[in-house]
């Protein structure tokens, strides 16, 4: 048990102080002075072991003075500053929540608004579709009403003959007669009869994926704090994830539905295309549907082919240069990469529009966002800068380069940097050259490299293609290991795809099942994968 020393010293009154303080290891003495080293008081014993020779020290009621300013000052700050901020921020809570709610109705109100318009103008067009019907009863009708016509009035005509007819066979009038000239030959043939080809109504199969864009765009919720202290230490836990200090954290996103990565991914689809060899080889896929994908190899030809591996539709680029990179669009047009003139440009049915031409810049990779932004990853000409570009109607808004550090976030060189943006709004890009997977936020912040699981070695891994799912997954090409790697939002590794017989995959993209289209390089082929349950 520590033995608490009393010590008398006069108080401001003039009368004696009672300080009780304690020491330890000594028997009960008067401690006079404190030892800043050791941070205890101590006596004449404590000082004649020697064992405080070299520390410095001071008047104990002198360190007691100091200690009450300092707790004055600290209760002074905690009751002045300090609670009332918080007491603010707690009673603002409520309000939030309130905030929270009252947005949700106002969204889901808009929602319902643009869901009536959606239903009134579906319910206009059948309407017009049903006018277009009863105008053709009317012309089909018109027509046969006409055709009676001259069938009854041939009926009167004959009518009359027979009758005439049997007037002549009951008259001895010898004259009508031999006046008898027959008309039978002009009934014998019946009136043109109408030859009709009914309409028919061929349904075409409703897209939801276009359907869903013609309600509208949801932007995400995007809540970017700093990396806590928790998120350093998970990230030292997993050697494969690299935070810098001043990496930023995004909110979890909660999946859309319940899923399960498969234990045993499978094969839905194998699609040959016309691609695939030396001098042929293929690179990207790009979903128009789940039905569609869109395809690109070395070469000027972009391919649309359906899940029979049936080709639909073929064009050539503008300036006949091989694109670099494709992307579809969130309306349903094909945007393409060409570094040769440093232009990006759409695809809308027969016609090629330049959306952007750049100067000093060559672009690469890029994808389509869920607001219909365009990310661009770009390589100036002297091949000694990267970044990533968001362009919104052809106007750059948002320029990703350089890390907080003032260090660039991505490798140099002429080599493929595949992106894709996540749920969370995260940009993902499969840096070749650097050897891993870089992600920041939406704000253009670092949130973390993935350079592989921690049990493979660095130089074993290069991506190659990228694409992400409702789960908000990263899923990254390995063409030299034939293997896709799948890790969460947040950078970890959750398990490969290698048991689907992949040989060199390149490209990668999701349809709205989430499942997973592989672009394989040498064969041409793409697969369809399954790889939830």
């Amino acid at each position: 048990m520590t033995p608490k020393i009393t010590k008398s010293c006069p108080s401001i009154s003039g009368e004696p102080l009672l300080t009780t303080l304690n020491v330890r290891n000594t028997p009960p003495k008067t401690c006079e002075v404190h030892c800043k080293h050791c941070n205890i008081p101590i006596c004449v014993s404590c000082v004649s072991t020697g064992d405080h020779d070299r520390h410095k020290k001071v008047d104990i009621l002198k360190i007691l003075t100091s200690k009450k300013e300092l707790i004055k000052k600290d209760l002074q700050e905690l009751k002045k500053l300090i609670r009332p901020k918080f007491q603010q921020a707690a009673s603002e809570i409520p309000a939030q929540k309130v905030g929270v709610k009252q947005h949700s109705l106002k969204l889901t109100a808009a929602l319902n608004k643009q869901g009536e318009a959606l239903h009134k103008e579906i319910n206009s067009l059948i309407q017009r579709k049903q006018s277009e019907i009863e105008d053709m009863d009317e012309q089909h009708l018109a027509a046969i009403t006409t055709q009676e016509d001259v069938i009854n009035k041939a009926l009167h005509e004959i009518k009359q003959v027979i009758l005439d007819l049997q007037n002549l066979l009951d008259s001895d009038d010898v004259c009508l007669v031999s006046e008898y000239t027959s008309r039978n030959e002009e009934f014998r043939i019946l009136p043109a009869q109408l030859e009709v080809t009914l309409p028919t109504f061929s349904p075409q199969k409703i897209n939801s994926d276009q359907l869903y864009q013609q309600l509208g765009s949801l932007s995400q919720l995007v809540i970017t704090y700093p990396l806590t202290d928790e998120a350093a230490r998970t990230t030292e836990e997993h050697g494969s994830l690299k935070k810098t200090p001043d990496a930023v954290s995004s909110p979890p996103i909660r999946p859309l539905s319940d899923k399960l990565l498969s234990d045993s991914p499978r094969i839905l689809n194998d699609i040959q295309t016309e691609f695939g060899g030396y001098g042929n080889e293929l690179y990207n896929v790009s979903c128009l549907s789940d039905e569609e994908i869109w395809t690109r190899g070395y070469n000027k030809i972009m391919k649309l082919y359906n899940l029979k591996g049936e080709l639909l539709k073929s064009v050539q680029t503008k300036s006949g240069n091989a694109p670099e990179d494709i992307a579809v669009t969130r309306s349903g047009g094909l945007v393409y990469a060409d570094d040769e003139n440093s232009s990006i440009n759409l695809v809308s049915g027969t016609q090629i529009q330049t959306l952007i031409t750049l100067r000093g810049w060559r672009p690469y990779n890029l994808c389509s966002t869920a607001t219909g932004d365009l990310l661009v990853t770009m390589t100036s000409d002297d091949c000694k800068q990267t970044k990533v570009v968001r362009y919104s109607c052809s106007t750059e808004t948002q320029t990703i380069q350089w890390d907080d550090q003032g260090k660039p976030l991505y490798s140099f060189g002429y080599t493929t940097k595949y992106l894709s943006e996540n749920r969370n709004l995260d940009i993902c890009v499969a840096d070749h050259e650097a050897d891993a997977v870089v992600v920041v936020s939406a704000a253009g912040k670092l949130r973390f490299r993935y350079t592989g699981p921690p049990s493979t070695p660095r130089e074993s891994f290069r991506p190659y293609g990228i694409t992400t799912d409702s789960q908000a997954n990263i899923l990254t090409s390995d063409c030299d290991n034939n293997r896709i790697h799948i890790i969460d939002q947040d950078g970890r590794f959750l398990r490969f795809i290698h048991n689907c017989g992949l040989q060199c995959p390149w490209g990668l993209c999701v349809d709205s099942k989430d499942n997973l289209f592989v672009a394989e390089w040498d064969t041409g082929k793409v697969k369809k994968i399954m790889y939830y349950k």
